[in-house]
């Protein structure tokens, strides 16, 4: 989404395929005919029912961005190997000699790009250089520096690797830089629900254990002297597997306050085996999580929290059993009762 912005930005005209929805855009798939470059975001599921290859065996890059490898779902890729083996295939059907762009932050992408011996251009790149001055990040380049209205580590390096991306393609740094100081973000990633002075509520569809992770350090680090609650819903087919709870061990560590809810009754039409509040308790390995199997608990525990103040971050798939996400914020932020 980023690479796009910016592409669009300095009037690029380009094919895309990506599975975000992207301010300013109206579809998220498009073959312009004047288009001699074309996006397609990496996805790793398999083509169809039938076709059981990932899709991004399929693309033939001639540049490839691979951002971060973590095991997220288990409905397709059994083992987290059998994950991993995936992005090693998919190395092999970028175009020969051409680039590979890299997080070296990442140990199973670096680890695996490192042991790559076939003739590619690899290109790693980290976190960007920056700074956060209340509450607004600025990058540090040679021109300047540049607010940006995205935030997090996670934000920063892909940003880093996009900046590799469109200098890969002529496009001037300069103007990268200016273009991304009017990205807002993709849809359901950090929006912004409510704001007061000393308050803010987030929503975010994390809910896997890279992503919620990444998510709840994020706001931490950008708002650190205020107190955060967090509150997550398990909602997918993965997140509710008794055998993949464990990925989700730390994943809230950075919340002062960590609320987690799920349904009993999902997890049973889902044909999961049963899981208990201990079980949860037990895979994050923090034992003041508070843990919910009613939605109108949730919203009662953030009616008794609302008083205490602090930012608000809502991470959920779903609809944390059919919370207001929005009324909830005005209130969290309005001081009104719930």
């Amino acid at each position: 989404s980023m690479i796009l912005h910016v592409l669009r930005a300095v009037e690029r005209p380009t094919s895309y395929m990506v599975g975000a929805k992207l301010d300013g855009f109206d579809c998220m798939v498009d073959f312009p005919e004047d288009a001699r470059v074309a996006v397609l975001e990496g996805d790793e599921y398999l083509s169809s029912p039938i076709d059981r290859r990932p899709k991004f065996h399929l693309y033939f890059p001639d540049i490839a961005l691979i951002s971060g490898i973590a095991w997220d779902h288990m409905n397709v890729f059994p083992t987290f190997e059998n994950y991993v083996e995936q992005f090693k295939e998919f190395t092999k059907y970028i175009t020969p000699s051409g680039t590979l762009i890299y997080c070296e932050e990442d140990p199973v992408v670096k680890e695996m790009v490192d042991a790559i011996t076939y003739n590619l251009v690899k290109q790693p790149y980290g976190t960007h250089p920056h700074e956060i001055i209340d509450g607004t990040t600025y990058l540090i380049t040679e021109f300047g520096k540049y607010p940006i209205h995205v935030f997090g580590k996670h934000n920063l390096q892909n940003l880093n690797g996009a900046r590799l991306v469109c200098l890969a393609l002529r496009v001037d740094e300069e103007k990268f830089y200016e273009a991304m100081s009017t990205f807002k973000g993709a849809s359901l990633r950090l929006e912004e629900l409510a704001k007061s002075d000393d308050r803010l509520v987030f929503r975010d569809f994390a809910h896997s254990p890279s992503k919620l992770k990444a998510t709840t350090d994020a706001v931490k680090d950008q708002y650190p002297e205020r107190k955060l609650v967090a509150c997550m819903e398990l909602h997918t087919y993965s997140s509710l597997n008794k055998e993949f709870l464990d990925q989700y061990q730390g994943a809230m560590d950075a919340a002062d306050v960590a609320l987690l809810y799920y349904s009993p009754e999902v997890v049973a039409h889902k044909r999961l085996p049963a899981i208990t509040i201990d079980d949860v308790k037990k895979a994050f390995a923090r034992e003041d999580l508070q843990v919910f199997i009613k939605g109108t608990d949730v919203q009662q525990k953030l009616k008794e929290l609302q008083p205490e103040g602090g930012n608000l971050l809502l991470m959920t798939s779903g609809n944390l059993g059919g919370m207001d996400m929005e009324r909830v914020a005005y209130k969290w932020v309005n001081g009104h009762v719930f």
